[in-house]
């Protein structure tokens, strides 16, 4: 029977070094086939990020409307706006414009 601390404590006898040397090249091969099938994460693109920031944008102002608190959303982002729209693709620019032709901004 093996006993539970003697892999912790870097002791091994000749019968745990046969399975190891045996169990090592099967668990390489294992993690080069994960790593082949792993889909690694990437960044997302500038057009994602404003997509996603313009979405929270257009949640916060309806909030604003719905509890009259309008105000402090049109400062919060009101220097905002105008990067958003710098960086917003040509066909997306008109749909990033909401305080640009409510307020005149």
């Amino acid at each position: 029977m093996r006993e539970a601390f003697i892999p912790l404590l870097g002791i091994h006898t000749e019968e745990t070094r046969r399975e190891r040397d045996t169990c090592t090249p099967m668990f390489i091969a294992a993690l080069f086939i994960i790593a082949r099938t792993w889909k690694q994460p990437r960044c997302p693109s500038a057009d994602e990020w404003i997509r996603k920031l313009w979405y929270i944008y257009t949640m916060e102002y309806y909030s604003a409307i719905k509890n009259n608190t309008f105000e402090s959303v049109l400062m919060r982002w009101m220097k905002l706006e105008p990067i958003i729209q710098s960086e917003a693709s040509q066909k997306e620019k008109h749909q990033y414009s909401i305080l640009t032709h409510i307020y005149g901004i």
